[in-house]
């Protein structure tokens, strides 16, 4: 016989298993929504009311896919293709460009883990992609903080700027770069790992005991090494620059090479706020998942998946205000733009010919 408290259970776990698909994303482990202590789905967590959320998600993924992973590649693509383009600031843009183009390669893996309701790709699969995640997170704001490093040298030390700024060294100190990220990386690889519950296979960090010890580490040491110490960093960087550039009129002897200056300095600036406007909400929510319980309704979740979709966004926005906000990116894309379409005139050309001398 079926007890009241039996059929309990079974509404539990069935409403569980329906809705686990809205607690994956290679970022929840981060927050704590996907280990396996600490999800707990409400009991009036309707499916139909978040059904709808996982349409949006796949479709802003696929968005960020195909922009960030085309727009990434292009911007290497001219640093490395064009020699004037071989600047100390432009050696770190391709870092940056580098780690996005990475993480947005993780986008159809997502969508479909979402779309599955399961992870499908294996344990080595799950370890590359998590490891990704913590590596673009690490990377990007590291670069950040050097390229703001960079541009206070350029303003405030120009003398200085000669000898440090230079495309050989900010090449060293990006490969330094990645070996720092490596500490999250490495340890997000080795953690990495599939569970399979209840015919359903999930992709995340598996701490070992003291499970909430471990997991409330990690948070917190993300959320300190890698947003609130570059961002101090970047702040002191740029108020020191801006009190440089309000009192002294021209930086350097030349109006162009000041034009210049100002100009690289004011993409750079946009591009740190940017990122900060687009990670800021999910490391919130890791401060406050680390700190106190978080009940997990439809609106934290849904809450939850604009400030992960937030932060995938970003990796799609660079190229956008490269193209924008700096002339000599513009001039670089419209070249590719132009010599492409060439190539293409030229190749089409050639089949009409071929085709027009077989059948004469």
């Amino acid at each position: 016989n079926v007890t009241a408290g039996d059929m309990e259970t079974l509404q539990y776990i069935s409403v569980l298993i329906s809705d686990r698909r809205l607690a994956r994303s290679l970022l929840m482990p981060l927050l704590g929504f996907q280990s396996r202590r600490s999800f707990k789905c409400p009991r009036g967590w309707e499916q139909d009311a978040l059904s709808p959320i996982i349409p949006i998600i796949t479709a802003v993924y696929s968005l960020v896919f195909v922009v960030g992973l085309l727009g990434n590649c292009l911007v290497m693509y001219v640093i490395i293709r064009y020699t004037k383009m071989k600047t100390a600031t432009n050696i770190y843009i391709f870092n940056l460009a580098l780690a996005d183009a990475l993480v947005t390669t993780t986008m159809p893996f997502q969508s479909t883990d979402y779309l599955l309701n399961t992870w499908p790709f294996g344990q080595v699969v799950c370890k590359v992609f998590i490891a990704i995640d913590y590596y673009n997170m690490f990377t990007s704001i590291f670069t950040l903080t050097m390229m703001s490093v960079d541009r206070y040298v350029a303003v405030c030390h120009p003398v200085k700027a000669l000898d440090f700024r230079t495309p050989v060294k900010a090449k060293v100190i990006n490969v330094c770069i990645w070996i720092l990220s490596s500490a999250a990386g490495i340890p997000a690889f080795v953690l990495g790992d599939t569970q399979t519950n209840l015919g359903i296979t999930e992709c995340a960090l598996q701490f070992p005991e003291p499970y909430v010890y471990w997991d409330t580490l990690m948070k917190m040491c993300v959320f300190v090494f890698a947003f609130v110490v570059p961002v101090l960093i970047i702040t002191v960087c740029y108020s020191l620059m801006l009190l440089r550039l309000k009192t002294v009129r021209m930086l350097s002897g030349s109006r162009v090479k000041d034009r210049n200056l100002r100009r690289i300095t004011r993409l750079v600036v946009v591009v740190v706020a940017v990122f900060v406007v687009c990670w800021t909400p999910i490391h919130i929510f890791i401060l406050i998942k680390a700190l106190v319980s978080v009940p997990e309704t439809t609106a934290i979740m849904a809450a939850y998946f604009f400030c992960v979709a937030l932060g995938y966004t970003n990796s799609s926005l660079n190229p956008i205000l490269y193209a924008f906000l700096d002339e000599n990116f513009k001039r670089c894309f419209k070249d590719f733009c132009t010599s492409a379409r060439l190539r293409r005139e030229k190749t089409n050309q050639k089949r009409s010919n071929s085709f027009n001398h077989f059948s004469s």
